[in-house]
């Protein structure tokens, strides 16, 4: 998900209160059900995790619980430091100033986006583990003939694991500084350095406070993906909340348990989810004049323009420039892997489910928010905002609150079919990809729905209101009017939700029927098996897909900017 249609999302409202619309009644409905079945596996995991058959929040207090708190939090606050320093540096280097290459800089620091971080990690471990090219250079350099004659870091650490989700997730943090500080009159600045403030203290005593808030909701979302993760904690082998839930789960067969550590992880993230909403309630910019001055960019020259272009290059390096290049370099060497067995079908999983998850989420959520404002009653409007917590909720929870529910239905359902015709039908909504389709959907339904309340809100009222008047029912000016309009939004909202379809590793995980891979999970479990060779083509797939989408957002911020 990107940046910018992340802070539209989370800081959503609802729209105001309108007049009530003849035959909008089935239209308001169905929102309140779309509405239900967007929060129902945040509330069944909270039923589950109060209720469980078996509690073993002792046996987890006295044990793992510690463990992964700790890691989590260790790792949520290192992220949200380095990604913070490393977004909102970035962002103050290129509204402020310029030198070599910033034009194309301010472009290429949103690439990270398009890499999911758990490539990042496997490109990482390969290029600077032992028997990577780092070390092995090292070791031919200086003569050293094994780990014991010199010291270097470990990869495999959870410092590594907040270096390779801080090069990931620093855009988030990057675009919204650099929307805000644009935003910002020229005149304060000016001022300062009237008074004699230098570099340093222009940023420090001017910027940094008046940016504050959007560096605030950036790290909000950025640390609400630290919780989120599976892919790059696995990999490096560091014990958090939501691994828990894996081996909870998966090793120990304790649903209850998983329930449990996933209210816990529900709570750290609505506390996020509040401090982001906080942040964006106290972003607001007063200009004293009428025609405020815009920031005027100061020349670097010399060393300091080379160095302020170093420093906006090397988040580039690690989060975009390092994955692609390993992962390219594996597929370059093992040209067979591209035919590998599998890999089409994963791909063809891929798009089947994330084509169908956004069009589902798209089309409800345009039925939910046509439906909300065509409704003059007010738990509409208050209900459209908390389906925006399904993208709070981090993917392993939802699979907690989706699958087992749904395990029951769907027992229920073929021993009611076999019962009826004496033909067992199996599993026919866990033994399928619906349960996977359906976690996408809750998901990722608040990028679509903030999409579409946007895209809706530009409309001017006195068009639907003389469609109407023309005999058009609430169904007819949706799909003769709105629609139309709204093409180049829904498109946009479509695509947007199909890529994070593609990224999502640990619903995926949980939920995927046997034998069923999509290039997530397959680059998941061939780099886990250390087999980059096999695993650099699926990922090499899903970061391309991402690259379409850090396009559309560097078209719709960037150059709408300039």
């Amino acid at each position: 998900m990107n940046s910018e249609q992340t802070t539209q999302v989370i800081g959503a409202r609802a729209p105001s209160a309108r007049k009530h619309v003849p035959g909008s009644g089935l239209w308001s409905l169905g929102a309140l059900v779309i509405a239900g079945l967007v929060l129902a596996p945040i509330l069944a995991v909270g039923w589950m995790a109060l209720d469980p058959r078996e509690n073993i929040w002792p046996h987890l207090i006295a044990t793992t619980l510690p463990r992964y708190l700790v890691n989590t939090a260790v790792l949520t606050g290192g992220v949200g430091l380095l990604a913070s320093a490393v977004g909102a540096g970035a962002a103050w280097l290129v509204v402020m100033y310029r030198f070599p290459g910033h034009r194309v800089l301010e472009w290429l620091l949103l690439l990270p986006l398009a890499i999911p971080a758990y490539v990042g990690a496997y490109a990482l471990t390969d290029f600077l583990d032992y028997s990577g090219p780092v070390q092995t250079a090292l070791r031919a350099a200086f003569g050293w003939a094994s780990a014991r004659d010199y010291w270097f870091p470990e990869i495999r650490s959870r410092e590594a694991a907040v270096v390779v989700l801080s090069a990931a997730l620093y855009p988030y943090i990057y675009l919204i500084t650099r929307a805000a500080l644009r935003e910002q009159s020229g005149a304060s600045y000016e001022v300062a350095r009237a008074l004699g403030t230098g570099p340093f203290g222009l940023f420090w005593r001017v910027g940094l406070p008046l940016a504050r808030p959007a560096i605030a909701a950036g790290a909000a979302i950025a640390m609400m993906e630290t919780v989120a993760d599976f892919g790059v904690v696995d990999h490096f082998g560091v014990q958090t909340l939501t691994t828990g839930i894996f081996t909870t789960w998966l090793s120990g067969g304790n649903a209850g348990g998983a329930a449990q550590l996933s209210l816990v992880i529900l709570g750290i993230v609505f506390a996020l989810f509040a401090l982001e909403k906080l942040s964006r309630r106290k972003v607001r910019y007063f200009q004293t004049a009428r025609q405020s001055r815009p920031v005027l960019a100061q020349s670097l020259t010399g060393w300091a323009g080379w160095a302020a272009m170093a420093l906006c290059a090397l988040p580039v390096a690690v989060g975009f420039v390092l994955p692609v290049a390993v992962m390219g370099s594996h597929a370059l060497a093992n040209p067979d892997a591209w035919f590998g067995r599998g890999l089409g079908l994963a791909l063809w999983h891929t798009v089947f489910t994330g084509g169908m998850a956004a069009a589902i989420t798209v089309t409800l959520a345009l039925f939910m928010v046509y439906g909300v404002r065509l409704s003059g009653r007010s738990l509409p409007r208050v209900v459209l905002p908390l389906t925006t917590l399904g993208y709070a909720a981090p993917g392993a929870v939802l699979a907690v609150g989706i699958l087992i529910p749904l395990a029951g239905l769907d027992h229920a359902l073929a021993d009611g079919i076999a019962a009826l015709t004496g033909y067992d039908p199996g599993l026919m909504l866990t033994g399928s990809a619906f349960a996977i389709i359906l976690a996408y959907v809750v998901r990722f339904f608040a990028i679509a729905q903030g999409a579409a309340d946007a895209a809706f809100g530009r409309v001017p009222p006195s068009l639907p209101m003389a469609a109407r008047s023309l005999g058009r029912g609430p169904g007819g000016v949706l799909r003769e009017l709105y629609l139309p309009l709204m093409r180049g939004s829904v498109g946009s909202a479509l695509l947007l939700v199909f890529v994070d379809c593609v990224k999502e590793l640990p619903a995926t995980l949980l939920l995927r029927p046997f034998n069923f891979e999509t290039l997530a999970t397959r680059t998941q479990e061939k780099a886990s098996l250390e087999n980059l060779g096999d695993a650099s083509p699926a990922a090499l797939l899903v970061s391309a897909v991402g690259l379409v989408a850090v396009a559309i957002l560097a078209r719709a911020n960037l150059g709408r900017s300039r």
